[in-house]
């Protein structure tokens, strides 16, 4: 079976390639390249020794889709593509509502047009209301995002479950994600963010590289442990396996279902770069600054419903995260543009 994977060529979306195509799958990427570097797929290829298609476009263009979707036979999606930053989504509202909708949009009017209608969305814990108790579960209540992209992510889900409650032959999964880092062990995959990055964990590596001075911390008094941000970070590769257990599940039911992807355990941001400093020997000079606008104290998941369900559960703890993001940047200085 083939699966289309729109911005594959991105962080997860290529990482997700590398597990789709060794668990047998045939896998199509269409991707506009905006935050992503082909080199990514030309590693895809490098690493299980298989071929994927690649279609540089936007999803947001009907006639690619269409043409994309005749020239393969393609039983199911996973729509990664779309503008991913907190932060610039406060500055950019027009841009990410733009983007992250009507990619959707269109993308389904095709898929319904022609009968093929299993998709997974690459959705995101920011959908979940600030005031929920921690552990945040499926049935956590949504809305009051505190942000665009958190609202681009709710807008989203509500169009996918509403189809899928209006047309029976529709089947949606929506995959609710943490915070992945992390890399291929290779260290021949990575994040590779376009100019300056709006992640943690890229940032670090790339203090840590010498690209960038210091580590901005944003606030550091919010009611947490140690006054910092606290999150659930989960390995790229073990979310990248949750989207092939997804594939299965998707192509094998009816109706919308809804996932978290996390490991559930919490990481302060302070947690985070003394373990990267100390799995990785290397110095990471940070300055506390004030909060950013749109961020929360406390967000972490739980995952039981996906190991219930899904059979999933994320393996790799953070010192793997750390020394595989460390191992990718190393080994690649300048991202995909070395």
């Amino acid at each position: 079976m083939n699966v289309l994977v729109t911005g594959g060529a991105g962080y997860i979306g290529s990482h997700t390639c590398v597990e789709l195509l060794n668990s047998g799958y045939g896998v199509v990427v269409v991707d506009n390249l905006c935050n992503a570097n082909p080199k990514s797929l030309d590693r895809v290829r490098e690493l299980t020794g298989k071929d994927l298609r690649f279609y540089e476009g936007d999803v947001r263009d009907e006639e690619l889709l269409r043409k994309i979707f005749a020239e393969n036979d393609i039983g199911c999606v996973i729509h990664f593509a779309g503008l991913k930053a907190v932060g610039e989504s406060v500055e950019k509202p027009w841009e990410y509502y733009n983007n992250n909708l009507n990619s959707t949009l269109v993308l389904t009017k095709v898929m319904r047009d022609v009968g093929m209608q299993n998709i997974i969305f690459s959705s995101s814990a920011t959908v979940y209301t600030a005031t929920n108790e921690m552990p945040l579960r499926e049935t956590s209540v949504t809305g009051g995002c505190t942000n665009p992209y958190g609202w681009t992510k709710y807008m989203t889900e509500q169009i996918l479950s509403g189809m899928s409650h209006a047309d029976p032959k529709w089947s949606v999964c929506l995959l609710r994600y943490f915070n992945p880092i992390g890399a291929h062990p290779s260290g021949k995959m990575g994040e590779d963010p376009r100019g300056i990055p709006n992640n943690l964990m890229p940032y670090i590596t790339q203090v840590a590289i010498g690209r960038r001075d210091h580590l901005s911390v944003y606030g550091n008094d919010y009611d947490t442990p140690d006054g910092t941000g606290v999150r659930d970070y989960i390995h790229v590769v073990d979310l990248a396996k949750g989207h092939v257990a997804a594939v299965k599940y998707t192509v094998e039911h009816k109706g919308c279902e809804v996932f978290n992807l996390g490991t559930g355990v919490g990481y302060s941001v302070l947690d985070m770069v003394r373990t990267f400093v100390e799995v990785n020997n290397v110095k990471v000079p940070y300055e506390i600054v004030g909060r950013r606008a749109g961020d929360i104290a406390t967000c972490y998941a739980d995952p039981t419903k996906s190991r219930e369900i899904l059979g999933w559960t994320a393996e790799k703890n953070l010192a793997d995260m750390c020394r595989d993001s460390w191992r990718w940047q190393s080994q690649n200085p300048m991202g995909y543009g070395d």
